[in-house]
């Protein structure tokens, strides 16, 4: 008996559900257990769905939605700081991997047609894939990921470029389409980003007084924009990149990205059923070799590229590193383009299948490869010197003494901001996102740039050296590295910490914090405070009311831009 498509979801869901519980318990990614959910209910094992256009739907409101979402945490200056360095990043992975991937090919027999086809699509990277990763991993503001995203946009650019020339190359199409498409799509940009800047800034206002209203809107325009570039023959998710970049200027895209994250995230869980539903793999015993080698090649050849092409210009070895565990896999647009070729009779059935393989393998692996990156950067950082120049962009490590440090210069560092930039002592702060230092350094702080998951940066800036350290960052193990260093010998400065766990503060306490700020446990007790007062003295709480109301206008974000501080004594 056939279920209904009712039925047929709630099983899926159901599924989903056990081999996610089974994943967690095991402690690996998600993901992995969303792709082999999508291997029980498809054809190679349950058969579930009899068709896949509604999950097929779903998993395109998921890549919408994702990257919508991406879009509103990237402003537009983002691009301007970071464009030539995704340009040469992203056109030097596919001319670099495409290249050394077509003769690969070549020496393992293929023709030079497949091999060409199998080259080029193993320089492509899933943009799905790496931002999903990402924002679990919480990474997102991060310098390495804000260069990862626009080379991953570059690479997109040209495989859509490449599906629109390659049918042309079997004597099918018009030939002034693609110049037409790229000049729609350049118009519609032009157009989508005036409307934002000169029309909805004023209409803003009108949209939050209504919770509900900002996020229908936020639906409707993601969703619209994703339709207009699909229709003049671009993709869904470029569509919905720029829309989301569109609103990433606005007072309330934070709100808008929170209000989104559980819609982003069911669709996007079904985007990767969706994968391992359509990977069905045909002749494993002849591609099983080809198969292998070439994904050892995308998972140890394109992260290699990336390191060397990110050391020549000029960033540490971290970043590189990091930046280069993002290009570990396939992409979504690799299976795409050797479909074309073999719906054109220009590549076999099996090489297809040959690449959905590298597509599994690599996929699963640079799952890990990416969450993990920060602990397998600490073993082989000693051996990737080789790739760093001794000046680069990112070091600017003071040469005189600081005695006090203060890391991560947003949310709560804001008010250590203020407190020390009343006392008489010389500080420092350190931060990993670009647009917070920019901030910092045009309200005449001294800021310096750097992931403090990097030990090699916590040694250059002298750490253990300083009188008082103050980390704002609630990562266990960023504050139990820095506190390894900090106090070596069971020496060194005041270590004050950031935790948002009891067991993480208690292991702090025992790793040799000073002391352990726990921001929700003081909210709490503060709160207790107010209504002790409130009781006693309602004026009271109106003057406290008022008080609060003006530092929240002091705090108030504009674009990246940090409130000025009071640095009087």
């Amino acid at each position: 008996m056939e279920l209904d498509l009712y039925a047929q979801v709630g099983i899926l869901l159901g599924i989903a559900t056990v081999v996610s519980l089974i994943m967690r318990l095991l402690r690996q990614p998600l993901i992995i257990g969303h792709i082999i959910t999508g291997f029980l209910v498809g054809r190679f094992a349950l058969n579930l769905f009899s068709e896949l256009e509604t999950l097929k739907l779903f998993s395109e409101l998921g890549i919408s939605f994702l990257l919508f979402s991406v879009g509103l945490t990237l402003n537009p200056k983002a691009f301007k700081d970071n464009g030539l360095v995704s340009i040469f990043t992203g056109f030097g992975q596919v001319v670099l991997t495409g290249g050394i991937g077509w003769l690969i090919c070549m020496l393992l027999g293929y023709n030079s047609v497949t091999s060409l086809y199998v080259g080029v699509a193993l320089a492509f990277s899933s943009t799905v894939i790496v931002m999903k990763l990402l924002s679990d991993k919480g990474d997102l503001d991060k310098l390495y990921v804000k260069l990862s995203i626009g080379s991953l946009l570059i690479q997109d650019l040209i495989a859509i470029i490449l599906l629109f020339i390659i049918p042309f190359t079997n004597g099918t199409g018009e030939g002034g389409d693609i110049l037409q498409t790229l000049i729609f799509g350049a118009l519609a940009i032009i157009a989508i980003f005036l409307f934002s800047q000169h029309i909805l800034k004023h209409l803003h206002p009108y949209l939050t007084r209504s919770q509900e209203l900002l996020f229908l809107f936020a639906i409707s325009w993601g969703m619209g924009i994703s339709a207009l570039f699909a229709a003049l023959g671009f993709s869904l998710e470029g569509g919905a990149l720029i829309a989301g970049i569109a609103l990433s200027t606005l007072p309330s895209r934070h709100e808008i990205g929170a209000r989104l994250a559980p819609l982003r995230d069911f669709f996007i869980v079904v985007f990767f059923i969706m994968l391992g539903t359509t990977m069905v793999v045909s002749d494993f015993g002849a591609i099983l070799i080809p198969s292998l080698i070439l994904s050892l090649f995308v998972l140890v050849g394109n992260p290699l590229l990336q390191l060397i092409v990110m050391g020549r210009l000029g960033y540490r070895k971290k970043t590189s590193f990091q930046t280069g565990m993002m290009a570990a896999q396939i992409s979504e647009f690799s299976l795409i383009l050797v479909a074309l070729g073999v719906s054109l009779n220009q590549v076999d059935e099996n090489v297809l299948s040959m690449v959905t393989l590298v597509g599994i393998i690599t996929i699963f692996i640079s799952s890990y490869l990416i969450l993990y990156s920060d602990g397998i950067y600490k073993h082989i950082a000693k051996y990737l010197s080789i790739f760093e120049r001794k000046k680069t962009r990112e070091k600017r490590i003071p040469s005189t003494h600081i005695p006090v440090i203060l890391i991560g210069g947003s949310r709560i560092g804001f008010d250590f901001i203020n407190l020390f930039s009343k006392g008489d002592k010389n500080f420092l702060v350190v931060d990993h996102d670009p647009d917070v230092i920019s901030a910092l350094q045009k309200n005449g702080l001294n800021t310096e740039y750097g992931d403090v998951n990097d030990p090699d940066l916590l040694e250059d800036l002298k750490v253990h050296k300083a009188e008082l350290i103050v980390s704002t960052v609630p990562s266990l193990e960023t504050n139990l590295i820095l506190l390894s260093i900090a106090k070596r010998n069971g020496k060194g400065p005041y270590v004050i910490v950031v935790a948002h766990q009891i067991g993480h503060a208690l292991e702090l306490y025992e790793a040799g914090a000073d002391y352990v700020v726990l921001p929700h446990f003081l909210g709490g007790i503060y709160a207790a405070k107010l209504v002790k007062k409130f009781t006693n003295d309602a004026l009271e709480l109106q003057s406290i009311r008022e008080t609060h109301i003006k530092k929240l206008h002091a705090r108030l974000v504009q674009g990246q831009e940090h409130p000025k501080f009071d640095r009087s004594v």
